[in-house]
């Protein structure tokens, strides 16, 4: 699990294709947790968060380019 910090260096490129790593993990631990037994249920949690963390990161992004074109058209 990548800490805040960590995701925030990150290119947006970089964490796009982290988010369908983290995505396709979720994914084979649900599998997992429907079809044999999941050694740690707590690693569902985690890859959501993850996913949460870098979802989070890309939209504050998103906005921040937002504003930045429309910062100057406004002036």
């Amino acid at each position: 699990m990548s800490k805040p910090a960590e995701l925030r260096e990150q290119t947006d490129e970089q964490l796009e294709l982290l988010l369908k790593d983290v995505q396709n993990n979720l994914f084979r631990l649900r599998l997992q947790s429907e079809t044999e037994r999941l050694e740690a249920p707590s690693e569902i949690i985690k890859a959501k968060r993850e996913i949460a963390r870098i979802k989070t990161i890309l939209r504050l992004r998103e906005i921040e380019r937002e504003r930045s074109v429309a910062a100057p058209a406004a002036h």
